[in-house]
């Protein structure tokens, strides 16, 4: 298929409506164009320049600096640059135009497509064609000759001439019919001839006709070597030999057998199949198998590729199974096989349920495998300016490292898990599991079986395949116990045994489950008043507090909760579509001076509650919750009263020259009660 851009002309100038007769002489000069596209700044034809036009100038004798605009034809014959070869060809024999003008899809002007340049194409064409023809007619294995008009030889490719032992020179320009008297033209447009000598060699010959541009007929000519058919013959019998084998062999075949080619119909089959589906082979073979056996389904490998094992299937009884097969060459399915089996298939059937039941069970445990989590938190995303956490930060890595049980303390909504998740990220099994179990939200008689799983019907409600349990997922890695506190006395003891044993049964189970897990556990609750009023056990309490990282609140961080502030409203921004700016002044002192008894979570939900509700870019006060505003209002009352009667007492030791006893009188307060105040203001 030839290309417009191939045979089009490329425009690398134009012309515009403001040009002169001198440019436009110059241009048609330097590419001997007869026409000259003018287009606007966009590219884009306004019409075209034609040398006609630039003869009628100059019998009018216009000034060379005279501008062409008055000469220039707004019709124009245009062509889009995705016509076809067949179209462009068409509309070129009908038009008289000599040039057309050829458009990209943006209708701007690429190029010019004269009918010299359709000539010339044509002439490549025919010449690759020509030469095309002749590189497969000299590489076939067969003998060829081409006549003209009136039966001259025009053509010989190298195969015949090497049968004939004549030159070419010798050969072309005598007469077909001088040459092979005995083949006699006919009315056929083609026709075969047995045997026809040539050289030294029998042939076989077929005769096509042709016309030529003369309308006369001319002759093509194909021998094909006689000896070259009979080994030919002699590989189809060996071929057919083979097929016999097969068909022996698959008569006498264990299961029925079963082939189709790429037309989807039966070129073999055994007898045991035909047997078993009480069929005749001529009903079968070279039938098509979607009308003969379509409960096979042996079509489906053609959309596949890959083999495939049926369910049981029955006929009269008896259960059988079908293994689909595809047959491929070179990557490419050409047929099928289709192997049936249904002898001894009780003893296949309990092997296929033990199997199936195997591969159920370890489906399900990899989808609980897959179902537990991993660590989702770094070092670095622990948010902090304060020295101590910086040091307890450092103190939690240096741990990490090692197997140790690990109590993080600390209240609620301080990042308890954070660390954990990081201590995990950074320890050696960071590839394994990172399980979080809370304590707190499993109800208790539920808590042993999501720790250690249960056997299959270990209790009423029980799933059918069991279930297991939190340190099977763990294995290998890590189990995060969040408030450990609220664990029963009962759960505790059995914890404590795989802490000492790395061993557990499960519920309802008899066999022991050996297991490799790293505990680390979080509690915001006082363990050492819990051991002492026997809620939790002590050697338990001993057995986790080897390691432990006593996590500050918020309030013992001030200087934290502006950090804090700038990181989660960029996270909240992210996540809620707003576009909060920052915070007003009154804001940031208000929330400093909060006490934050949620430490971070609680800042967390209070920032998102006030980003959601801000209108103005910022956050407003009025944005803040009420409970908010009015704690850091008493807070700030608070303080300046403090203030004031701190200052009340500097003033009285001064007048008594730090005399407390005269102090004391001046305030109207007791000795006692100056001591009190001096140690409460630190003075």
């Amino acid at each position: 298929m030839i290309n417009l851009k191939e045979i089009m002309t490329p425009i690398d100038c134009t012309i515009n409506v403001e040009t002169t007769m001198r440019e436009a002489i110059m241009i048609m000069k330097q590419t001997k164009w007869n026409v000259l596209p003018v287009t606007d700044e966009e590219g884009k034809l306004k019409g075209i320049f034609t040398r006609s036009e630039l003869y009628q100038m100059m019998l009018e004798e216009k000034n060379l600096t005279a501008p062409i605009t008055a000469y220039i034809k707004k019709e124009a014959v245009t062509i889009d640059f995705n016509t076809s070869y067949e179209t462009i060809t068409e509309n070129v024999q009908k038009s008289r135009v000599g040039t057309g003008v050829v458009l990209d899809e943006r209708k701007r002007v690429i190029g010019l497509l004269q009918k010299t340049d359709m000539v010339n194409a044509l002439l490549q064409s025919s010449n690759m064609l020509k030469k095309q023809l002749e590189t497969i007619l000299e590489n076939s294995q067969l003998g060829v000759l081409m006549t003209d008009g009136e039966k001259k030889l025009i053509y010989s490719n190298d195969q015949f001439l090497g049968m004939i032992n004549k030159t070419r020179e010798e050969l072309l320009g005598q007469s077909f019919h001088e040459l092979f008297p005995q083949v006699k033209t006919t009315s056929r447009p083609s026709f075969y001839v047995p045997k026809v000598t040539v050289g030294k060699e029998q042939t076989m010959l077929r005769v096509s006709y042709y016309r030529t541009v003369g309308g006369t007929e001319g002759i093509i000519a194909m021998f094909q070597g006689v000896t070259e058919l009979e080994h030919m013959a002699q590989e189809l019998q060996t071929v057919k030999n083979l097929k016999q084998t097969l068909d022996t062999a698959i008569d006498h075949a264990y299961d029925g057998i079963l082939m189709i080619d790429q037309n989807r119909k039966v070129t073999m089959v055994s007898q045991l199949l035909l047997d078993l589906f009480d069929l005749k082979k001529a009903q079968v073979l070279h039938k098509s198998i979607e009308h003969i056996l379509p409960q096979l389904h042996l079509e489906t490998v053609f959309e596949t590729g890959e083999a495939e094992l049926s369910d049981f299937m029955e006929i009269n009884g008896i259960k059988y199974i079908i293994n689909r097969i595809p047959i491929k060459q070179d990557q490419e399915v050409i047929g099928a096989l289709g192997k049936v089996t249904f002898r001894q298939l009780n003893q296949v059937s309990e092997l296929y349920k033990k199997l199936e039941k195997a591969e159920k069970k370890a489906a399900y445990f990899e989808k609980q495998l897959q179902q537990s989590k991993t660590s989702r938190f770094s070092w670095e995303q622990i948010i902090s300016r304060d020295p101590y956490v910086d040091k307890l930060k450092r103190s939690a890595a240096k741990a990490a490292k090692g197997r140790s049980t690990i109590l993080i303390r600390g209240e609620s909504g301080t990042g308890k898990e954070l660390f954990a998740h990081a201590i995990h990220s950074s320890s050696a099994r960071n590839d394994g599991n990172f399980v979080v179990v809370n304590c707190a939200a499993i109800p208790e008689h539920l808590l042993e079986s999501e720790f250690f799983g249960y056997e299959d019907g270990a209790f009423t409600g029980a799933r059918q395949k069991g279930k297991i349990g939190k340190f099977d997922l763990a294995h290998g890695g890590t189990l995060f116990l969040d408030e450990i506190g609220d664990m029963s006395l009962t759960l505790q003891a059995k914890l404590l045994r795989v802490l000492q044993e790395r061993e557990f049964y499960r519920v309802g189970g008899t066999e022991r489950v050996q297991v490799d897990v790293r505990i680390i556990a979080a509690t915001n609750r006082h363990l050492e008043t819990m051991v002492e009023s026997g809620d939790f056990r002590e050697d338990l309490y001993y057995r986790l507090n080897v390691i432990t990282l006593q996590i500050p609140p918020l309030r013992e961080r001030k200087h934290d909760i502006q950090l804090l502030i700038e990181v989660l409203m960029e996270n909240l921004n992210r996540i809620l579509g707003t576009s909060i700016i920052g915070i007003q002044d009154q804001v940031k002192i208000a929330l400093e001076n909060y006490d934050w008894p949620g430490n971070v979570r609680e800042l967390r939900n209070v920032l998102e509650r006030a980003m959601t509700f801000a209108e103005h870019g910022k956050i407003q006060i009025e944005d803040l919750p009420e409970y908010i505003v009015e704690k850091t209002r008493k807070s700030s009352t608070v303080k300046m009263a403090e203030s004031a009667e701190r200052s009340a007492i500097d003033k009285a030791l001064y007048a008594a020259n730090g005399n407390k006893t005269k102090a004391a009188e001046l305030l109207g307060i007791s000795r006692s009660g100056l001591y009190e105040k001096l140690k409460k203001f630190q003075l």
